[in-house]
């Protein structure tokens, strides 16, 4: 495969990805909202852990390979 292709194709895994957890996260808001849990329980979930996760690692990561 060209290295064009493999970055589409990277990229597009990536997007896919997040797609799914996004929409995993969204569908754990709802169930919390009408079951009447507090706005922040949804973080104690499976995709709300990844997320969170994602969100401090990120910069971590930035900072690690930037050197």
């Amino acid at each position: 495969m060209p290295l064009k292709a493999m970055e589409i194709l990277r990229v597009g895994t990536v997007l896919l990805a997040s797609a799914i957890i996004g929409n995993w996260f969204m569908a754990e808001q709802k169930k919390n909202k009408v079951r009447g849990l507090p706005w922040y329980r949804v973080y104690l979930t499976v995709p709300g852990m990844i997320i969170v996760a994602a969100v401090l690692i990120l910069p971590l990561m930035l900072v690690f390979f930037k050197q």
